[in-house]
C-alpha cells in the first residue's frame, strides 16, 4: 500500500432513494446507498484524504439534481473535493449552457461526464455537431470532460480530443480495453495517439471490470495497466478506484496492489503524483 494517504479520482456516491437509476435493476449488488462511511469501510486499508465524485447515469432529467445532492452531501464530509456531474451534451450548446452554468456555480464543480460508453453501437455519437459544440462551452465555465468509453470508440474520442483543443479532457478506465477476450490492437496503438494530445490526462480506473469479473488474474490485467502508464507516464496519470462499480470484480486493496505491483521500483515522486499529485491539479482540489 501507498505510504501517504491517496487522492481517489474516481468514486461513485448514491442512494437510489435520493436519485433515480434504472440500470441498477440490473447489477443489484449496487442498487442500494452507497454513502462516504460505507466507501471508507471497504478501501481500508488504504487510507484516502480525498475523492472526486464522478456522475453515476441518474435517469433522464436528474442530472443537476445528482449534481445538487452530492454538493450538499460534501457540505458535511469533507473527503469529498471535486464533483464531475453529468449532462446531456447530444442536445447541443444552446440547449445545455443552462445545466452547466448551474452546475458550474456549485463550489466544487470541476468537470462534466457525459457516458459515450451507452451508444457504443451508434459510431460518431459523439463526433455529432452538437455534442461537439457542447463540450467547447466547458473551458468557459472552467470545466474539463471525462471520456468515458469502450475501446471500440477509441477513434472517436481521439477525434473529439482533437476538435476540441481548449478542452481538459481525462480518459476513464484507461478507455475499457477489451481485456476478457486478449485485444491488445489498435487499443495499444490507439492509446499512443490519445497521448500524444497535449490536453489529455488518463485515469488508472475500472481496469478489472474489462476482464472475467470472476477468473482474471494479474498476468491478464498488468499489461493494459503499465502500457496506460508507460504512454502518458506519470506526468499525466491519476489514479482511480471506481468504487462501488469495481467491486464486482475487486476488492479495493486488491487493485491499489496490482497498481502498486506494475509500478514497482517507481520513485516516491511518481508514485505520488500518480496517487495525489495529477488528481489535485487537473480537478482544482
Amino acid at each position: 500500500m501507498p505510504d501517504f494517504p491517496i487522492i481517489d479520482a474516481h468514486v461513485h456516491l448514491y442512494d437510489p432513494a435520493d436519485i433515480s437509476f434504472a440500470w441498477m435493476a440490473e447489477a443489484p449488488p449496487l442498487n442500494k446507498p452507497h454513502l462516504p462511511a460505507y466507501y471508507l469501510e471497504r478501501s481500508g486499508p488504504v487510507i484516502v484524504d480525498g475523492l472526486v465524485f464522478v456522475e453515476v447515469d441518474a435517469d433522464v432529467g436528474q442530472h443537476v439534481d445528482e449534481a445538487l445532492w452530492v454538493s450538499e452531501t460534501a457540505k458535511t464530509e469533507p473527503l469529498v473535493q471535486a464533483i464531475v456531474a453529468s449532462a446531456p451534451m447530444e442536445r447541443g450548446p444552446a440547449a445545455v449552457d443552462a445545466d452547466l452554468a448551474a452546475i458550474a456555480r456549485l463550489p466544487l464543480a470541476r468537470g462534466i461526464r457525459r457516458l459515450i460508453q451507452n451508444h457504443v453501437d451508434e459510431p460518431g455519437w459523439c463526433l455529432r455537431p452538437d455534442f461537439v459544440n457542447a463540450v467547447r462551452l466547458l473551458p468557459a465555465h472552467d470545466l474539463s470532460f471525462d471520456l468515458c468509453i469502450y475501446h471500440p470508440q477509441m477513434a472517436d474520442a481521439i477525434e473529439l480530443v482533437r476538435q476540441c483543443p481548449e478542452v481538459r479532457f481525462i480518459l476513464d478506465h484507461i478507455g475499457k480495453p477489451g481485456i476478457r477476450d486478449g485485444i491488445t490492437e489498435p487499443w495499444f496503438t490507439q492509446m499512443r495517439e490519445l497521448a500524444s494530445l497535449p490536453n489529455v490526462v488518463c485515469k488508472i480506473s475500472g481496469v478489472v471490470t474489462e476482464a472475467d469479473h470472476r477468473n482474471w488474474t494479474y498476468d491478464q490485467v498488468a499489461p493494459y495497466v503499465s502500457h496506460a502508464i508507460e504512454t502518458f507516464g506519470f506526468d499525466r496519470v491519476v489514479f482511480g478506484g471506481d468504487w462501488p462499480v469495481a467491486e464486482l470484480a475487486i476488492r479495493y486493496a486488491e487493485w491499489v496492489a496490482i497498481v502498486d505491483r506494475v509500478t514497482e521500483g517507481a520513485s516516491d515522486s511518481d508514485m505520488r503524483k500518480l496517487y495525489r499529485d495529477n488528481a489535485i491539479r487537473f480537478y482544482r482540489m
